[in-house]
């Protein structure tokens, strides 16, 4: 029996049987490495010792210019709130050439123009089911009349335009005022109508039926009015 060891920075034992000039392995064979990191002289591993002359670490974002009449030894709280558009000036807005004056002598073209008449060929039709109904009393012989103020909530999600009228088969004593505007939107303020009955020394039970529609949203609010003339 014969050992045979290499050596190559790995160590192997193989055991076996020498035939005819070679070894033949035997069903037991054990390998090991072993890796060995700075045995060298010349590797320091001690670590990053750099430290700054400081012995501290500084901010190096520092401006290369100060504007007029500027103390660094005083912070304030309102320093460097408006940018540097704003160093000096002690109104609002940007210090951009030819913008000084933003908004002093602008001119408004176009824009939103709100409705004030009813487009021709529009209908009022009453819905099956009015939104709500409302009664008042008028003297017969009044000149004047009587009023009834309507507060209509905005139901739609955005500013809408709206178009008011009588059907035409309401009484002609009845008139609204505005006939048309613009609605405020939902949870916004409320729109106030006017509603005028005049029955022209007429007595009776007259009935109006509102319409107020609302084009862009498609739909519809409709009020079911009786005046009771004496």
């Amino acid at each position: 029996m014969k050992f045979i060891a290499v050596i190559l920075l790995v160590s192997t034992f193989t055991s076996g049987l020498l035939v005819h000039g070679f070894v033949a392995p035997t069903a037991h064979q054990r390998a090991s490495t072993a890796v060995f990191i700075g045995r060298e002289s010349n590797v320091d591993l001690s670590g990053n010792a750099w430290k700054p002359d400081s012995e501290k670490m500084g901010s190096t974002d520092t401006g290369d210019y100060f504007p007029e009449g500027y103390d660094r030894n005083e912070v304030a709280f309102t320093e460097g709130m408006g940018g540097s558009s704003s160093v000096g000036r002690g109104d609002r807005g940007p210090s951009i050439p030819g913008l000084e004056n933003l908004g002093a002598d602008a001119i408004m073209r176009g824009g939103i123009e709100e409705a004030s008449e009813i487009p021709p060929g529009m209908e009022f039709i009453m819905s099956s089911v009015p939104d709500d109904e409302f009664t008042m009393d008028v003297a017969s012989n009044s000149s004047k009349g009587a009023e009834l103020l309507l507060s209509v909530k905005p139901m739609c999600m955005g500013f809408e335009d709206f178009y008011a009228a009588f059907t035409s088969d309401s009484h002609p004593s009845f008139s609204v005022s505005p006939v048309a505007g613009r609605m405020d939107r939902r949870g916004g303020e409320p729109t106030e109508l006017t509603v005028h009955c005049s029955p022209q020394g007429k007595a009776g039970t007259f009935v109006g039926n509102l319409v107020i529609n609302l084009p862009e949203d498609n739909s519809k609010i409709c009020y079911k009015i009786t005046a009771v003339s004496y």
